[in-house]
């Protein structure tokens, strides 16, 4: 069921919700969470879709706000707001607002969308584009216990994420990261099956892949151990190698869907790594709302190594050349910069392994 609203308020909205929860004869409310959508009219149809496909697993009452530019100066001075109420088959498990602001009232969306969320719910706010640098201090981001960004859809991933790693605030995570959880699972379990010390690693990727940097951070900070970031044509991620006092371990995805694992001492297997669609990205990002300490710690990690890079970009008027490594460990790099980076002291697989798979389990 649809209920088009023209010159609206959220009062009228609210209203609707109920009118319209009434006519298809489910008056009680059984939804676990409001998902504010941030968007722009481009990309608001995909968002929606992927955040009703979500909703089967986390009933939600979705409110997309889309910020229309006026064309002309008398249409900047008309503050309007229209609604698309959907409730039943149309949205999903939930309930779905479609909330299109013009004028003046787009620079006060929270005061549109607060009288709207569910009372006693968690609320979750993402950005699938154009994503504030600091989402913890945007006024609907300050709405939020949970702010989802994705660094991939920006201009500039590198120097998105050095801004995020310095205005970090608990409740901040970016579907870059999401991405990342099975392959940071599959290798937190083959270093389970080995006895030997991790002496370096290598990620090899997409270049301007935040995946990929985050997944070299992670291991970086997790290892203790240089990290070798090198270029591939993708899709994504495509290969990790972490070298052993036994052997390499190398987890091998060329085509996006099936990779190989090859550890030492015993026979390859094929192990399933594909890409993951948009929905099942935000699904699993709302199964939890409390901070991703193991996001916030790989994302700090890299902001010395990732600002380099930056500069280095904006000093050359190019990006650097995609198979030179960079040294993960930014202490090393400060102390001896004309030497090749040396292992870390060894730590032993047992050790390590461990806190490896809590970091990918969270």
């Amino acid at each position: 069921m649809k209920i088009d609203l023209t010159d609206t308020t959220s009062s009228k909205i609210n209203k609707a919700l109920v009118q319209g929860r009434r006519a298809i004869g489910t008056p009680a409310v059984g939804m676990v969470l409001t998902l504010v959508i941030v968007t722009d009219e481009e990309n608001a149809y995909d968002a929606l879709r992927a955040a009703n496909d979500a909703s089967r697993e986390h009933p939600s009452r979705t409110l997309v706000v889309i910020k229309r530019v006026a064309r002309t100066p008398r249409a900047r001075a008309q503050a309007r707001l229209d609604a698309e109420v959907r409730v039943g088959a149309d949205a999903g498990t939930g309930e779905t607002v479609v909330l299109r602001l013009y004028g003046e009232v787009g620079e006060h969306a929270q005061s549109v969308v607060l009288p709207l969320l569910l009372p006693d719910a968690p609320v979750v706010v993402w950005w699938p584009v154009n994503a504030p640098l600091d989402p913890a201090q945007d006024p609907l981001g300050a709405l939020a216990q949970r702010r989802v960004t994705d660094t991939y859809a920006s201009e500039d991933p590198i120097q998105d994420l050095t801004a995020r790693a310095g205005t970090y605030t608990p409740g901040d995570t970016d579907l870059s990261w999401t991405r990342i959880t099975p392959w940071r699972s599959m290798l937190a379990a083959a270093l389970d099956q080995v006895a030997c010390e991790v002496t370096a690693a290598e990620v090899e990727g997409e270049e301007f892949n935040p995946s990929v940097e985050l997944l070299a951070m992670w291991l970086a900070d997790r290892l203790g151990v240089p990290v070798r970031r090198t270029g591939s044509t993708g899709p994504g991620l495509t290969a990790v190698t972490m070298e052993t006092t036994c052997g390499d371990i190398v987890l091998d995805r060329a085509d996006g869907s099936l990779a190989n694992l090859s550890i030492q001492g015993q026979p390859d297997r094929a192990v399933a790594l594909k890409r993951r669609e948009t929905a099942e990205l935000i699904a699993e990002e709302l199964r939890r709302l409390d901070p991703d300490d193991t996001y916030a710690s790989a994302l700090r990690f890299g902001v010395d190594r990732l600002g380099a890079r930056a500069a280095e970009n904006g000093s050359e008027g190019g990006a650097p050349a995609a198979s030179a490594p960079a040294t993960a460990t930014a202490e090393e790099s400060a102390e001896k910069p004309e030497q090749p980076a040396k292992a870390a002291p060894a730590k032993t697989a047992a050790k390590k392994a461990t806190p490896a798979k809590r970091a990918a389990a969270s």
